[in-house]
């Protein structure tokens, strides 16, 4: 059974469980000005694959155990990096090689926000 849970509740509880097992980095961005998929964007880095698979696991059952089921998983193979989708969160677990690569945090706190002015 899945139940609902405000956005606010969901990424605090997330942060808990990625704390848990000693996440790097943990940046939360609140998207929701920027995107219409989700409300909050969360990066954490692990050490190496089983730290990230470790996250990821400890994400999910924590996750079940209140009821809430990710919507989809993504990248779990070779725990390079998974994305953990809960709809109102989207989790990205990532080892550091790969986060330095995308730079997502760059890349979301660079886009314009909606009520901007921006020329052509």
């Amino acid at each position: 059974m899945t139940v609902s849970i405000e956005p606010k509740a969901l990424l605090e509880h997330t942060l808990e469980a990625l704390e848990e097992l000693k996440g790097k980095d943990l940046v939360s961005l609140d998207v929701s000005e920027l995107s219409d998929f989700t409300d909050w964007m969360v990066l954490v880095s692990g050490t190496s694959n089983r730290h990230v698979r470790s996250m990821v696991d400890n994400l999910l059952e924590s996750s079940k155990s209140i009821g809430i089921a990710a919507l989809g998983v993504e990248g779990r193979e070779d725990s390079h990096w998974v994305l953990v989708d809960f709809g109102d969160v989207v989790v990205h677990v990532m080892q550091d090689e790969a986060r330095d690569f995308y730079d997502l945090e760059r890349l979301w706190s660079d886009l314009p926000k909606p009520d901007s002015e921006t020329t052509p």
